[in-house]
């Protein structure tokens, strides 16, 4: 066997912390095209690696050169192109990370493990045949709206923000768009994502329906956390071998592989679960701009309620300001086949008797809708029976153990439950502290909510003369696989009357036979320190209101109108004015005046560092050190960047770990961004320093959505 000749440099998982850098010098029996999958050694381990670009990557091996070499070569994978590995080395840089960390993490978790001999046995495996038949597409008919806006997407550039209410028929848009491309050219590629995974199902299902016929069985896969791993890996592979037409998945899909791209559609795009949490803290949606733009790609984003980030960009030239933002707006105001929005009743709690979960008025409407057999839904974010249980006596709560939060009471099995650390406990018979048996929960969750309902409607009766059914929809009835599908199943099947359920049920689901939409206590986020509360609860709101009056047909044969319902201690409060006429470009005008008046985004930059330790002086202490540090040598971008002290986050301590962040802000992006560049290697030499030896980790996020 000749000796190995060529240098490669490769990209492996090295965390930045590692200080190990971004590539690795390995010895090749040959050259070795960048984007190639290879297996090297790392320690005493074999692991998957990247060839990357770089100048060094072919040459001569130096006299006496001790380089390890390859291990094996993923032959039977094409190389990653250069546009997607553009795309992760944007990523690591924007976001703060190494670069084989966001490229490993961008891979399907099975091909991690696999050796070149059994990637190929799976490759050798019979898939389902792809390719076009002579189906034709059953389309549906457009309204002038959806084709106005398919129209200008198909001659404009964009990007797009198709802002268009609920139950306007976005959807159809997407389809209608992804069919076009589709046909124009044979080797087309499109990225349809949604903020959730429980959204999944219901588009495949619309997407297989239409384009299976035309286009074969394994033209549409998905991508998400919800797969197995080989799922993953087999609609990873369909996708990077361009046999997949259509991938649609979560945040994560947008690192997919996709060599021939031609449109991208983010649903939802103002919802936060686009941005990741963990690890490189990414916004899917931003990149999803990014990526169109460098790969010649449409960007499509959708939503019935923007985010202001979103809005902001997509603004009209004024005489004030001729350019305008970077997108192109598209408005799709009227329901298709739906009522009228939902009329919003408001219901002052303060006129209640005191404790009172429903109001008369509310249980009232909601017994009419069950006597009428129409569907309600009643929305509570928090899920458990009781936020806590407490002691009459001593005032003792079940505080977890382990985190500044307490433990939530789930009285289905009887158990109190972190929902931070995950620590359990079976709920006691008598008070830790002093021993009283008078213990009670305090506040509501929607194991309650199910309960009292189930105890308000006992004798109410539906047409059939059937006593009305309740069911509940949250993280905790959805544990087990196929969960969601079944319940949702029976909500669209009209076999259940009262939804009760957290923001899962809020979002992008089609009940076409609920009338009455109620949020219960949405007070909670009026008056909270993120300045995103408001905008996040509107936001919920406004699509909540959305799941009723779906169906017109259905409305008009009920003989009646569909209604949101909001109970709160605060009825005038700007939030629900707005919600009330459904006025999203009022909210969102009064928002932004107010956001540029406080010089904060989408009109500044920011970033948060975290530092997580064994003490709250150890993690704030590290913290106040790197930003003397940085201060002291004048590192660039400082000008123009305003460093705030640290501080405990709300939950300070999770898992015995106590938590502390800075802000950073800068009205550049730029400044910012070079600013946190030069900061890395103070930050690790600080973290190196004796005086830091408590501390565990710490970690950056750009464009943080909570603070």
């Amino acid at each position: 066997m000749p000796a190995p000749s060529t240098i490669v440099q490769v990209a492996l998982h090295t965390p930045s912390h590692s200080g190990v850098g971004d590539l690795l010098s390995y010895a090749s029996e040959r050259p070795l095209a960048p984007g190639t999958l290879v297996r090297v050694p790392l320690g005493t381990r074999e692991v998957l690696g990247v060839v990357w670009d770089a100048d060094e990557a072919t040459g001569e091996l130096p006299d006496g050169a001790t380089l390890r070499a390859v291990a094996g070569v993923l032959d039977g994978v094409a190389p990653l192109d250069l546009p997607w590995r553009r795309l992760v080395a944007f990523a690591a840089r924007y976001y703060q990370r190494a670069l084989g960390e966001v490229a490993m993490a961008a891979l399907p978790p099975q091909l991690r493990d696999l050796r070149p001999e059994q990637l190929a046995r799976r490759l050798r495996r019979p898939g389902k045949a792809i390719g076009e038949t002579e189906d034709a597409i059953q389309n549906i008919a457009l309204t002038a709206e959806q084709e106005s806006a398919r129209a200008r997407i198909s001659a404009e550039k964009g990007p797009f923000l198709l802002f268009g209410s609920t139950g306007s028929g976005k959807t159809e848009v997407y389809l209608r768009c992804v069919q076009e491309m589709l046909e124009a050219d044979p080797t087309a590629q499109a990225l349809v994502m949604v903020p959730e995974i429980n959204l999944t199902p219901q588009l495949e299902e619309r997407f297989v329906g239409r384009f299976a016929p035309r286009f074969g069985a394994g033209a549409v896969v998905s991508l998400h956390s919800g797969m197995t791993n080989p799922q993953r890996l087999k609609s990873w592979l369909a996708a990077h071998s361009g046999n997949a037409r259509i991938v649609l998945g979560t945040r994560m899909a947008v690192f997919a592989s996709l060599p021939g791209l031609k449109l991208i559609v983010v649903d939802e795009e103002h919802d936060p679960s686009y941005k990741q949490q963990e690890g490189a803290r990414y916004s899917a949606r931003d990149l999803a701009i990014w990526r169109g733009r460098e790969q010649g790609a449409k960007v499509l984003l959708g939503s019935a309620t923007p985010s202001l980030e979103s809005w902001h960009a997509s603004r009209p030239p004024t005489p004030e300001d001729p350019e305008g933002g970077r997108y192109v707006r598209l408005h799709m105001p009227s329901r298709i086949g739906a009522g009228a929005l939902a009329r919003v009743r408001r219901v002052d709690m303060n006129q209640q008797p005191r404790r009172a979960v429903f109001s008369a008025p509310l249980l009232q409407a909601i017994t009419e809708r069950v006597a009428r057999g129409e569907q309600s839904m009643i929305l509570l974010n928090r899920r458990g029976y009781a936020p806590v249980l407490h002691c009459v006596d001593c005032g003792w709560k079940s505080d977890c153990p382990h985190c500044s939060a307490h433990q939530v009471f789930h009285k289905t099995d009887r158990t109190l439950r972190c929902h931070h650390c995950g620590y359990t406990l079976r709920v006691p018979r008598h008070c830790p502290t002093c021993g009283s048996p008078d213990i009670h929960p305090m506040g509501r969750g929607t194991e309650q909510l199910e309960e009292q309902l189930s105890a308000l409607l006992s004798e109410v009766l539906r047409p059939d003369r059937t006593p009305a059914r309740i069911a509940r929809i949250d993280a905790d009835t959805t544990k087990a696989k196929g969960a969601l599908e079944a319940q949702l199943a029976q909500v669209h099947a009209g076999e259940v009357d009262v939804l009760v359920g957290t923001q899962m049920i809020a979002k992008g689901h089609d009940f076409r036979r609920i009338t009455l939409v109620a949020a219960v206590q949405p007070d909670g986020a009026l008056f909270s320190s993120d300045f995103r509360a408001s905008e996040r609860l509107f936001a919920l709101l406004m699509q909540a209101a959305g799941r009723a009056g779906r169906d017109a047909a259905y409305m008009a044969a009920q003989g009646t109108q569909c209604e949101m319902w909001v109970q709160s201690f605060h009825p005038k409060h700007a939030v629900f004015e707005a919600l009330r006429t459904h006025d999203y470009e009022a909210f969102a005008a009064q928002q932004l005046k107010e956001r540029e008046e406080a010089a904060m985004p989408p009109f500044s930059y920011q970033a948060l560092v975290r530092a997580d330790a064994r003490t709250q002086d150890v993690a704030q202490g590290f913290l106040t050190a790197a930003t003397a540090a940085a201060q002291a040598a004048g590192l660039p971008g400082l000008d123009v960047v305003t460093l705030f002290p640290p501080v405990p986050l709300t939950i300070q301590r999770v898992a015995n770990v106590e938590r502390a962040q800075m802000l950073m802000e800068s009205s550049s992006r730029t400044a910012l961004q070079r600013f946190l560049a030069a900061w890395q290697p103070v930050l690790q030499t600080t973290r190196s320093q004796p005086e830091h030896k408590g501390l565990i980790r710490w970690l950056v996020d750009v464009d943080p959505l909570a603070i």
